[in-house]
Parts: structure tokens; sequence; C-alpha cells
């Protein structure tokens, strides 16, 4: 059960101040990522290279994900998120140089984002975690609506933004905004301490749990829970459908459509407008009463907007514009209930590992599907992934409020009582 930790009464300055540094951080991680997406694009125009680059992406991720989480449980996650955002600028940095000497190779490109993914499977488990001591309880939902602002912000500008800067600034003074970014996101975390959650208590008699126990106490926890451990299989089964549709959205967007790096960036704007405009519905609506309906809608409404992208006629860019709007109404709606509900259900010395393991599952299956994925699009037509992901993604929507695991999620978590869990689940 959770316990609360006092918080200071400028709580707001701190956490808000870290939070802006992270903003400006990400602003500059998207400006990168688009740089080199584009960069890819324009040099290989391969959707295999795309998709290889995405799976190198992800794959740290997966696989430092119940590692990583332990270590933010058991270490200090103030310099665990000042190392992971100094060594993927370091890296950055790096790359900047073999681009200024006209050394850099794809290669290089899929090196340096598997460190980059590296530093973010730890930095993403102590700042999620790091929220819930930060952050009075009774305004953690207020602070999500926040975050997804800030995300939906970011994903409006940044790509506008790295279009024009694409066409007038090479490759390696991209990368140098990245850098300075990053260094505005660590600045705050050296002058304000993050707190850390109270551990288990133990006898002095009794030896201290080894890093595999802690590791292990993370995958019990989330298998006793049958509603966590479904939405994880659930989410893995979406993710492998989804994941190459971002991927190859490059591809379609310049061969199919015949666009370029301007309405490449419009329709991440167009995910943005619309992400802020359902956190904000939602944040006035409040969704369904029992929230995993409110997600599992969400499911199937975006699933919709996929298959209108794959109907869409070569002349019609337009259709991919407002499906874009669409997917990105309804992240909110499907990603903000369940966030919410880990966040007040979760005990905070859990959350780390427990976080993790979520992301972890949830993304175990990406890279084969962007090995499957690449292939299969060179092989067929640019839209075919996006007919497979928008029928499967809603055979899986409406396959959910069949299965009890899941549309009880609220109700089967056997670590806190159901008074309280009903409670906090507020978004």
């Amino acid at each position: 059960m959770m316990e609360d930790q006092a918080l200071p009464k400028n709580w707001a300055v701190r956490f808000f101040t870290i939070f802006t540094g992270q903003a400006f951080s990400l602003f500059g991680s998207s400006l990168v990522q688009f740089a080199l997406i584009w960069y890819l694009t324009q040099k290989t125009g391969s959707a295999t290279v795309l998709a290889t680059a995405s799976m190198f992406a992800m794959l740290p991720q997966i696989l430092l994900g119940p590692i990583a989480g332990t270590i933010v449980d058991r270490g200090n996650r103030r310099l665990i998120m000042i190392f992971s955002d100094a060594t993927i600028a370091i890296f950055t940095l790096l790359l900047a140089y073999l681009f200024w000497v006209g050394k850099a190779e794809v290669w290089h490109i899929y090196l340096i984002s598997a460190v980059r993914s590296a530093g973010g499977a730890f930095h993403y488990p102590a700042m999620a975690a790091s929220t819930t001591l930060m952050v009075p309880k009774e305004q953690l939902s207020r602070v999500a609506g926040a975050n997804q602002t800030m995300q939906g912000l970011v994903s409006i500008v940044a790509p506008p933004v790295g279009a024009l800067l694409v066409a007038v600034m090479a490759t390696q003074n991209m990368l140098m905004i990245d850098v300075v970014t990053a260094l505005m996101g660590i600045t705050p975390l050296l002058f304000f301490a993050v707190p850390q959650p109270k551990q288990e208590e133990h006898h002095e008699s009794a030896p201290k749990k080894s890093f595999m126990q802690d590791m292990g106490a993370g995958i019990k926890y989330m298998l006793s829970w049958p509603g966590l451990l479904m939405l994880g299989l659930v989410a893995t089964m979406l993710n492998f459908l989804l994941a190459p549709t971002g991927a190859l959205t490059p591809l379609l967007v310049t061969r199919y459509f015949g666009k370029g790096a301007l309405e490449l960036g419009s329709l991440d704007s167009f995910f943005g407008v619309g992400m802020i405009a359902g956190g904000i519905t939602l944040s006035i609506w409040g969704g369904f009463k029992k929230k995993i309906i409110t997600s599992l809608s969400a499911i199937i409404m975006f699933s919709f907007a996929i298959i209108a992208i794959a109907i869409a006629p070569a002349d019609k860019f337009w259709v991919m514009v407002a499906a874009m709007f669409v997917i990105g109404f309804m992240m909110p709606m499907a990603n903000g209930p369940i966030h919410a509900l880990f966040q007040s259900l979760i005990e905070p010395n859990m959350q780390g590992r427990v976080l993790s393991l979520v992301s972890s599952v949830a993304q175990a299956m990406m890279p084969l599907s962007l090995i499957v994925a690449g292939p299969v699009t060179d092989a067929t037509s640019y839209q075919a992934w996006f007919w497979i992901a928008g029928i499967l993604n809603l055979v899986i929507g409406v396959g959910s409020f069949f299965l009890p695991a899941i549309i009880n999620i609220e109700s089967n978590h056997k670590h806190t009582q159901p008074a309280e869990a009903n409670a906090n689940i507020v978004m």
C-alpha cells in the first residue's frame, strides 16, 4: 500500500523546474530523431533500413528494462537521470563529429540510436517513479495532464521546425542542438534534490536482499496482478502492429503520396494537436466511470483511423493528415487512465521495477515486427502494413472487452485494498 511522504510547500517549484528542463531535452531529442529519419529516408529509401533503425532504438529498452528498473529502485534516482542524459549527450556529440568529418555511416546511426535507447531505459523509470514522490497524490492527474500537453506541444513544434532546419542546416548542427538541450535537462537536477522512496524494513540479522531478489520481486508483483499481466500482453500485440506504421510513415509520405519533409512534419504536428485536444477533452469529461473502458474505446477508434490511412488514394494526402489527428486525439484516452491507475496503485519503492517491466513487455515484440514489416512492405506495397495493423488492432480492442482480467483490472489488484484503489483511480 502506498505511503505518503511529506512534501515541501514549494514542491511545484522543484518539480516544474525539473519538468521544464526535461521538456527542453525532449524537444531536442525530437529534432534529432526527425533529422536522422529524414537522412536515412533520403540516403537509402529502404523500408528495411528504416525498420532496422527503429529496432535499434527499441531493443536496448526491452533488454535493459528489468535491470534498469531494479537499479532505479535500489539507487539514487537523481544521479541515474543525470548519468543517463549525460551519456546520451556524449554519444550524440560523437555522432555529430562523424558527420563533421564526413565519416558517418548508416551503422553509426544504428549504434547511436541504441545508446540513446539504453539511456532512456534508465531515465524513464527514474523520472516516472520520482514523480510520485515529488507531487502530492491529489495533483498527480493534473501533472499527468501537463505531461500529455508537453508531449503534444513537442509533437506540434518539433517536426515543422525539424523540417525547416534540415533544409538550411547540416545534420551535425542539428545534433548539436540535442546536446545543448540535454544540458538544459541536466542543469536543474544539479540544484534540486529528488526524493528517494522508503525502503522495506529488515532485521539486522536478516541479510539484505540481493539485486536478483529485488528484480524477481518486481516480476512476482506483476505476475500477481492478473489485469496488469494481461494488459501487458495486449500492449505487446498492439505494439507489434503499431511500431512499423511509425517507421514506415516517411516512405508512405514520400514514395506513395509524393510529398516532402514539410508534409512529413505536418503529420507529427497534427498528431500533437490531436494529442492536446484529446488530453483537454479527457480532463473535462473524465472518461467513463470504468477507466479501462475509456482506454479500450480509444484503441478501437484509432484502429479505424489507421484503416483510413490504408484506404486513402495517393492524391488524398489530407486523409492521412486527418487520421493522424484522430490517432493523436485518442492516445491520451488510451494511455492516460492506465498511467494514472499505475501511479496511484503501485507502491513507490516498486514503481521503477514495475514500470520498466510493463514497458519491456509492451515493447518485447516490436523489434520482431520491424524485421517482418520492412521486407513485407518492400515486397508488397507501402499501405500493406497499415491494413494489417488497422484490422488486427480493431480485433484486439474489441476482444479485450471480453477478457475479465482486463475489464476488472481496477479491482483485481491484490496489493491495494479495493476502497483505496477506487478512490485513487482519477485522471
